[in-house]
């Protein structure tokens, strides 16, 4: 991934010198649709609860009240912080449309330092001086 703007290869820390990495947590949800699946996307990433959100079309076979279901969906991966899991947790509910949605965190064991230091940054609360 390149961070608009910035050429590959450069990138400014995100936190002070010595500041310890924390590891992305990857959230996880299926949607119906793509506009559910995109407005999903940008809200979380418009709240900074989420740095990046990648939509991918998938199938899904299910068994749901008895009955075994086969659909078109759409996954939608979050890329944020694990301070940020119960407010993306309460914002997905709030957006799905599913009776029971899946939603799904799993932690990252390692993680490209620059991009794990822009997820920080991109989920941190904006300061004064800097807009979201």
């Amino acid at each position: 991934m390149s961070l608009p703007g910035r050429p590959k290869g450069e990138y400014r820390r995100a936190q002070p010198e010595g500041a310890p990495v924390h590891t992305p947590l990857l959230v996880i949800t299926t949607v119906g649709t793509l506009d559910d699946a995109r407005a999903m996307a940008r809200e979380l990433v418009e709240r900074r609860l989420a740095a990046c959100a990648q939509i991918t079309p998938i199938e899904s076979f299910y068994r749901w009240q008895g009955r075994v279901e086969n659909d078109p969906e759409f996954r939608v991966l979050f890329k944020t912080r694990a301070e940020c899991w119960p407010a993306v947790e309460a914002a997905i509910r709030a957006l799905h449309r599913y009776e029971l949605p899946a939603i799904h965190a799993i932690a990252t064991a390692h993680a490209y330092v620059p991009y794990a230091e822009w997820v920080q940054q991109s989920t941190d609360a904006p300061s004064p001086q800097r807009r979201p």
